[in-house]
């Protein structure tokens, strides 16, 4: 029998071998697939050169959309759970150490469903209180809210420069634009006989009152329950899948109007996504599990493939050469190329994949 000294080196290369295997299990790619496992409350983290799973992190209760800060070291996940939502919550993970953050707080908004980043801050819709607000980052705190007004405010892009918010309020049949606007300033407050203003302090004249920031609402009637939607890559129109009548409806964001309303059957339309290059917007049906492809410059159906019993979120790679397509009721994730508009590959996730990002880091 071998002595404890003799097996030592062994149990050492054994030991590194293991400590080894777990750290690099641990490492997050610099360009990384975030998906969300809905029913196991949890986001994986995937290297898409390879398609596996490298990291499996706690995501809050009932997951539905992920964001990455700008910088790839941060996920933020909305936890939803309806319009009856008692949850308050955004799930906070660091990308790089692969655990999760204390949630931010929301206090009492509530209903948390889609998720952007834009400027250096996030954005989310309160379905439960008819608003979309933002979260600075740095604090971890909500800094702004404004109230939409419309029933289910479901989904929310936003501009690069955060001037522009878009909104789906699915159960109001409508979208909405939130635009920034300058507000011309108010006269000077009364401050004696007529109305004068106050006089001048140290003999120097009183600054004049500036300009200030507020927001427009634009609400555009669409087709029924509009839920996923997107802006084409040249921001010109926002196209609109409405899950309660089979049609998409396009929108000229410069008229603000419908200009064309395209049959599109399906019995529960969930996403919409434009191609990288603009040509395509696909749609995906949670309740056939047909992936909808539109000619965006036809404004036709061109093509259905049918990949499982019901597809929900989509993401375009960075390249722009394939999809990612989560087939949510099959537990995978299916790798669409977009030349063939064949299936090349499948991620086998947990329980009920849905939302889907990219994180990229340095």
């Amino acid at each position: 029998m071998k002595s404890f000294r003799t097996l030592l080196p062994t149990i050492l290369a054994i030991l590194f071998l293991l400590i080894f295997s777990a750290a690099a299990f641990a490492q997050t790619p610099s360009s990384a697939l975030l998906i969300l496992e809905k029913s196991d409350n949890s986001l994986i983290i995937v290297d898409p050169a390879t398609l596996k799973i490298t990291g499996r992190v706690p995501a809050g209760l009932d997951p539905h959309e992920v964001i990455a800060s700008t910088d790839g070291k941060f996920a933020f996940v909305s936890n939803y759970g309806g319009l009856q939502s008692k949850f308050h919550t955004i799930s906070v993970i660091d990308l790089v150490a692969q655990k999760a953050l204390p949630p931010i707080d929301l206090g009492a908004l509530s209903g948390t469903h889609g998720l952007d980043f834009a400027a250096g801050k996030l954005y989310f819709t309160a379905e439960r209180d008819k608003a979309i607000g933002r979260v600075d980052p740095a604090t971890m705190k909500v800094d702004w809210i404004l109230g939409i007004g419309q029933n289910r405010t479901h989904m929310i892009v936003v501009s690069k420069d955060a001037s522009r918010i878009f909104t789906s309020n699915v159960n109001s049949d409508s979208i909405g634009i939130v635009e920034q606007t300058a507000v011309a300033p108010m006269g000077p407050p009364p401050g004696g006989p007529g109305g004068n203003p106050p006089p001048a302090m140290n003999g120097n004249p009183p600054p004049p009152p500036a300009n200030t920031k507020d927001w427009n609402v634009t609400v555009i009637p669409v087709g029924k329950g509009p839920e996923g939607f997107d802006v084409s890559p040249d921001g010109k129109e926002l196209w609109a899948a409405n899950s309660h009548d089979g049609t998409v409806s396009v929108i000229d964001l410069a008229s603000k109007k419908v200009v064309a309303t395209i049959s599109a059957p399906s019995r529960m339309a969930n996403r919409v996504k434009f191609t990288l290059d603009g040509k395509l917007v696909l749609v995906s049906d949670l309740g056939t599990g047909d992936l909808i492809v539109l000619d965006a410059a036809a404004r036709k159906e061109t093509k259905r493939l049918k990949l499982g019993r019901g597809v929900a979120g989509i993401l375009p790679a960075p390249d722009g050469t394939h999809v990612y397509i989560a087939a949510s009721p099959d537990d995978k994730v299916l790798v669409l190329d977009l030349k063939t508009l064949a299936v090349t590959g499948e991620i086998a996730t947990g329980k009920q994949p849905d939302g889907m990002a990219w994180a990229q880091h340095n």
